[in-house]
């Protein structure tokens, strides 16, 4: 049987999404272009022989508008023979787009893929894309009368399902970026994270960790979200979420060199990690974030790896109540969860965020010794893809 294996995966710091960000002064097609640069200057490998690369983005308007990969991988100087492709599977895009491509290899279509992620929320703003359309259509509207709700409501209902007080969304918060500031000041983050160079000079770590956060300073943040129309039409919300504990607008890419297991030998290449198993599952679009629920349960089902064989669970921190809610489902304990800080930390660039979860679990993994690794993402209208990968530098 083909399986599909990680040789690298890498990302680029991750920079606050505004102007005069770190990395706002980069078009998203060079941010992404460097990216692939510093993957595939780590090894010795003609990208000649990379068969597709495949890339994940949410807003695919303005500078994100044409097919980036396609210009992105120009951009890097890398050949014209090989052809690239665009993902949307929403904020589990570059996550979807690795799952295409291992599931490609172990099919047999690919020998080589780079599979990755970008996203530019300062020069292609949240939103963008819609800009005031109708996005859903009027057979949406219908069926979940006025029409699916904002990301943030919806984390605001979570929270109120699962009884997720205020003061223990904060401290999770703050427990993100004391996890991130810790990893980066013991160097965890120094072999998954390629530089960038911006018209300011060098951008070679993350600008999105406060270290020195508590519970206490996040608690002093008004709710993001409050508005009278949703409070008359969910009464139990109870206005918890801020920017204290959401992730933060982000900047970044990330991306991993997938291929068959046979592939990696032949060229003497020595893999990070094993795919494992994959899942992917619909959920409530109302709630819209609880997918990762059923998705790892989905996962557990299909791979026979239990929860507690695994080491390192990554859940995207795209609202404080998600991870929370997840682990209150599983059981898992805290020294498993985000163990290096997730998105409230570390930032959300959306499209690249999958590929960044991963870039950190198997990096961690090897560095662990550890087996097991899963990660799981909520995905806008209510989807999740979960990725089982097993650590082949044990």
């Amino acid at each position: 049987m083909v399986t599909a294996v990680i040789v690298d995966a890498v990302r680029t710091p991750v920079a606050r999404g505004k102007d005069g960000g770190a990395l706002s002064g980069v078009h998203p097609i060079e941010l992404l272009a460097q990216t692939f640069q510093g993957l595939l200057g780590r090894h010795d490998l003609d990208p000649a022989l990379v068969d597709d690369v495949l890339i994940g983005c949410v807003n695919q308007v303005s500078e994100q508008a044409g097919c980036l990969a396609r210009f992105a991988w120009l951009g890097a100087g890398l050949p014209e023979t090989v052809p690239a492709a665009t993902v949307d599977r929403r904020c589990g895009s570059s996550q979807q787009a690795a799952h295409f491509a291992a599931q490609g290899v172990i099919a047999g279509a690919y020998d080589i893929v780079v599979a990755g992620g970008v996203e530019s929320m300062s020069r292609v703003p949240l939103g963008s894309a819609s800009l005031g359309r109708d996005i859903q259509g009027p057979s949406v509207r219908e069926r979940y009368e006025p029409g699916l709700i904002p990301q943030g409501i919806s984390a605001e209902l979570i929270a109120a399902r699962w009884g997720l007080e205020r003061d223990e969304l904060d401290e999770f918060s703050a427990r993100s970026h004391e996890r991130a500031a810790a990893a980066a000041a013991r160097g965890a983050f120094a072999a998954e994270t390629v530089p960038v160079r911006t018209p300011d000079g060098i951008v070679d770590r993350d600008e999105t960790i406060r270290p020195g956060t508590t519970a206490a300073k996040l608690g002093g943040l008004r709710p993001s979200f409050r508005a009278d129309e949703w409070t008359d039409r969910y009464p139990e919300i109870g206005w918890r979420i801020t920017a204290g504990n959401s992730s933060q607008l982000s900047d970044g890419a990330s991306a991993a060199l997938i291929m068959s297991e046979q592939k990696a030998a032949e060229l003497g290449l020595e893999p990070l990690a094993r795919f494992h198993s994959f899942a992917v599952v619909g959920d409530d679009p109302i709630l819209m974030l609880t997918g990762p629920i059923p998705a790892t349960r989905r996962i557990v089902e299909r791979s026979g790896v239990p929860l507690d064989e695994i080491a390192h669970f990554e859940v995207n921190e795209a609202f404080a109540p998600i991870p929370l809610a997840w682990q209150r489902e599983t059981k898992v304990d805290d020294a498993r969860l985000n163990p290096l800080g997730g998105a409230i930390a570390l930032g959300h660039p959306l499209g690249a965020t999958g590929t960044r979860l991963l870039t950190t679990m198997v990096h961690a993994l090897a560095a662990s010794g550890e087996r097991y690794g899963l990660q799981v993402m909520c995905e806008g209208g209510g989807m999740a893809n979960a990725t089982i990968v097993e650590n082949l530098r044990r």
